[in-house]
C-alpha cells in the first residue's frame, strides 16, 4: 500500500485566510468607500473601491461580498469587522429574515437586502468565522482597511472607484 504524500494532504486542505473589511462614508448617505484585506500565509492582497451616492452600512457590506468575491475555493476565513450590522446579520438576523421572507418587524422589507442575498450566498461557500474588532483601536489589519475605504471615497460628482485593486 502506498503511503499518501504530504504534499498532497496539504493540497486537499482548505486554506486559512484572514479578511479585515471597513466601509466608510462622506455624509450617510452620500459618497462611500470600502476596503479590505486578505492575508493568505505571507500573502496578502489589498482591495478598495466606491460609489458616488451609498450609505455607511452598504459600504460595509460591499467591504465582505468584495473580499469573499475574490476568493476562487472554500476557505476556512476569520473575518474580521468593526460593523455591528455586518457581524449581526450574517450571524444572528439573516436566518429570520429569510424564514420571513427578506422582512423584518412588521413586515418591513430588509434594508439593502441585495447585499444581504450575496453575502448569504458567499458565506455558504466558506467556513467564515464572523469577528467584531472595535474600530480605531489600533488593531492594524482594522486599521488598514479603513484607510483603503476612506482612500477609495469619490471625491468629484459622477466618479466612482469601484473595484480597485492592489497588491
Amino acid at each position: 500500500m502506498k503511503k499518501q504524500s504530504n504534499r498532497r494532504a496539504k493540497t486537499n486542505r482548505i486554506p486559512d485566510v484572514v479578511i479585515y473589511t471597513d466601509g466608510a462614508c462622506s455624509g450617510n448617505p452620500g459618497p462611500g468607500g470600502w476596503g479590505a484585506i486578505l492575508r493568505f500565509g505571507e500573502h496578502t492582497k489589498e482591495l478598495s473601491g466606491g460609489e458616488q451616492e451609498t450609505t455607511n452600512n452598504r459600504m460595509e457590506l460591499a467591504a465582505a461580498i468584495q473580499a469573499l468575491t475574490v476568493l476562487r475555493r472554500r476557505c476556512a476565513i476569520d473575518l474580521f469587522t468593526d460593523s455591528t450590522y455586518v457581524k449581526n446579520g450574517i450571524t444572528q438576523w439573516l436566518p429570520r429574515w429569510k424564514k420571513n421572507n427578506w422582512t423584518r418587524g412588521k413586515n418591513q422589507p430588509v434594508l439593502n437586502v441585495d447585499l444581504w442575498k450575496r453575502l448569504d450566498q458567499l458565506n455558504s461557500m466558506h467556513d467564515i468565522h464572523w469577528k467584531w474588532v472595535a474600530s480605531h483601536s489600533g488593531n492594524e489589519g482594522n486599521e488598514r482597511a479603513d484607510e483603503l475605504a476612506r482612500s477609495a471615497i469619490p471625491q468629484e460628482k459622477g466618479t466612482s472607484n469601484q473595484g480597485k485593486r492592489n497588491a
